[in-house]
């Protein structure tokens, strides 16, 4: 018995000091948890606009996972195995900039007390690329949840992809804290039914269940069992208490250690704008309602009232150690990469292009010329054309919204996405085409790959919120649209795109491109894979079109990087201008054969490429000598007044189209070489 006591005094101690640290941790995060609240609440009061609610509500989940449970680096914000935290409800900005300053990222207390001002660093809602440590630009409700999907996606090929039996790489996690609002939008659900399927366990979703919405109580609108849902979906779920520190930090561990093939959601009961007795727990909680309490608030929490932005130095000791650790994480990491580098030199030049977004220099020559008897749909030259692509690509995937049959996009030999093959390029998204474009972003996001989703033209309006969003975060996503006009013939104006294009085209920062062949389809792809600052449109026919073989490969490849070109050269002095894209190019090279020696076509697929080229270069190609001027394209005619003037025509459809067969309806509507012959005479 004697032998034995010195054993169990060991253990017996070795608990007792667990228990005093963990009780010490948790009194540290407890303190940081109001001091973030009071960040919150200053910055909020201090500009008069902004969402208490969250950051007040989750504050002890923010210091759980910045305090103890995420792994990342301050340091450095883009370290590729640092676990990827996506703030879905974005309106609660003030807890992802509160818990980036207290973690040590380069968000200073005059970024938090810029909150919302004029080119600070810590906008209304979260940006990609203006605050370290934003990983998505979210705001509107659900898009976030979707982002970090792509994001788990990304994470689960990439481990794949990289690590080896030597060397582990990737082993981060997707963590994003979303609310009722998110979890109402459709595209959350899509994107939560797409995660369920395809088993992506590296995922976990904090569900800030507070019963609340923005005009009313939760009950007011919904009903469901959070619980019974996700789980329905395929999904592992728990309901804890959101204000306790030691159960939040032992099932984010829990769940973090699970690879079970399911995704996870924590579903935290927290009180809404807690700290703010007047309001917490009440709709009025979510904006800044409570701020007119907060003075007598920061008593309660213990912060002094004579120091706004107040952080302890308690506080701030316990996030420098913190600092301390995780940089010793990433140094240890740093080692093992460096070794799996040396011992895998063709791996690592293919993690370093991704990154860096790098696009061969010879593209357009590892992308096959078309017969010179090619005639066919610029979808089916865009099939041949994305697998010559993916080829020189190895980081380049492409899902479809439940239409690889139609849109073409499919790479052939490269295999499904699913939870057993998670190197699988092509992604069946089903029919979710909103969660299609998020996710699509979520994986751009992320910077590893580049991704790519297709699906009918007319459609594009489901995916319009995540293409905005793509826009406004500069992200390098290409969306692929097909069957792009009138031309789908018989299935009718609920199908014919008219309105669609032009409503892309106004969209700041997309590249939109509607090739005239299947040369310009080779380089609308180029164009799309050369742009890293921003996404791009290809917009594809379903009808057959013939190749202009009356220019070369090249010229009709470089002429779509630069937007718009000379297709055909007058032979005499300039009378006549004709503009064409896309399908209708071939009736103003038909048309300028008929008028005469005076006549000038211009291809215009992408008018934004267009706008960035230089003003003498816009001026060889539209000279403003020459205002006889006639543009054609099977669509509404808003957009082609600015390039043939007050005094040239525009032939569009400005009307919902016709079931019939394809030609019969562009006949019918006016789309055809003698429509613009006339137009001219």
């Amino acid at each position: 018995m004697w032998q034995v006591l010195p054993s169990l005094c060991t253990q017996l101690f070795s608990k007792i000091t667990i228990h005093i640290l963990a009780t010490m941790n948790n009194q540290a995060l407890a303190t940081a948890a109001n001091e973030a609240r009071g960040l919150a609440m200053d910055a909020i009061h201090a500009c008069n606009s902004g969402h208490l609610g969250l950051p007040l509500g989750c504050a002890e989940i923010g210091a759980v996972l910045f305090g103890e449970s995420m792994q990342f680096n301050p340091d450095a914000p883009r370290w590729l195995n640092r676990d990827r935290f996506i703030l879905s409800a974005g309106h609660g900005s003030m807890f992802l900039y509160g818990w980036l300053h207290l973690s040590g990222y380069a968000v200073s207390k005059n970024d938090v007390a810029s909150f919302r001002k004029l080119h600070s660093i810590t906008p209304g809602h979260p940006e990609f690329h203006e605050t370290p440590g934003v990983e998505a630009t979210t705001g509107p409700l659900g898009q976030g949840i979707a982002n970090a999907v792509g994001f788990a996606i990304s994470g689960k090929r990439a481990a794949a992809k990289f690590n080896t039996a030597e060397h582990t790489l990737f082993d981060h996690h997707v963590i994003a804290l979303h609310g009722d609002g998110c979890l109402q939008e459709g595209v959350a659900k899509e994107a939560i039914a797409f995660a369920g399927h395809n088993g992506l366990d590296n995922l976990v979703l904090i569900y800030d269940s507070n019963d609340v919405t923005l005009d009313a109580m939760a009950d007011i609108t919904q009903s469901e069992s959070a619980k019974q849902y996700f789980e329905s979906q395929g999904w592992d779920a728990l309901e804890i208490d959101g204000h306790d520190l030691a159960l939040i930090a032992k099932t984010v561990a829990n769940m973090k250690a699970s690879d079970n093939g399911k995704p996870k959601v924590i579903i935290a009961k927290t009180l809404i704008g807690k700290g703010i007795p007047e309001v917490a727990g009440t709709a009025k909680a979510h904006g800044e309602g409570g701020a007119k309490f907060i003075e007598a608030a920061r008593a309660g929490l213990g912060l002094p009232a004579d120091e706004h932005f107040f952080v302890s130095e308690e506080t701030k000791a316990f996030f420098a150690e913190r600092k301390a650790v995780q940089t010793a994480n990433f140094t240890a990491w740093q080692t093992t990469y460096d070794a799996w580098a040396k011992a895998n030199p063709d791996l690592a030049k293919e993690l370093t292009d991704g990154v860096a977004a790098s696009v061969p220099s010879n593209l357009s020559d590892k992308i096959a010329a078309f017969p010179a008897d090619y005639k066919d749909a610029t979808r089916s030259a865009g099939s041949k054309v994305i697998n010559d692509v993916a080829k020189a690509m190895p980081q380049f995937l492409t899902g479809s919204a439940d239409l690889f049959g139609s849109t073409k996009n499919y790479l052939s030999g490269e295999g499904d996405f699913s939870a057993k093959n998670p190197l699988g390029r092509n992604i069946w998204f089903g029919i979710r085409e909103h969660a299609m474009g998020a996710i699509c972003n979520g994986i751009a996001y992320d910077g590893l790959f580049r991704a790519s989703g297709a699906t009918f033209c007319v459609f594009a309006d489901y995916v319009r919120p995540a293409i905005r969003l793509a826009a406004l975060s500069k992200l390098p996503t290409t969306f692929i649209f097909t069957h792009d006009s009138v031309g789908v013939g018989e299935d009718g104006p609920t199908h014919q795109p008219v309105e669609t294009v032009s409503g892309l085209r106004v969209i700041p920062g997309l590249d939109v491109i509607r090739p005239g062949d299947a040369e310009e389809t080779a380089g609308a792809f180029i164009a799309a894979m050369m742009r890293t600052d921003g996404p791009t449109s290809l917009i594809l026919t379903r009808q057959a079109i013939p190749l202009m073989n009356h220019l070369s490969v090249q010229e009709r490849r470089d002429g779509v990087l630069r937007g718009g070109y000379v297709a055909v050269k007058e032979s005499g002095a300039l009378t006549t201008i004709l503009i064409g894209t896309g399908s209708e190019l071939q009736h103003c090279v038909e048309a300028a054969k008929q008028l005469g020696d005076g006549v000038r076509v211009v291809s215009m697929p992408c008018v934004e490429r267009f706008e960035r080229q230089s003003a003498e270069y816009k001026e060889s190609v539209l000279p403003k000598s020459c205002s006889k001027r006639v543009s054609i394209e099977a669509g509404v005619t808003d957009i082609w007044w600015k390039y043939v003037g007050t005094e040239g025509k525009a032939l569009g459809i400005d009307r919902f189209g016709i079931s019939a067969p394809g030609d019969v309806v562009m006949k019918e509507l006016g789309m055809t070489a003698a429509d613009v012959v006339a137009a001219v005479s």
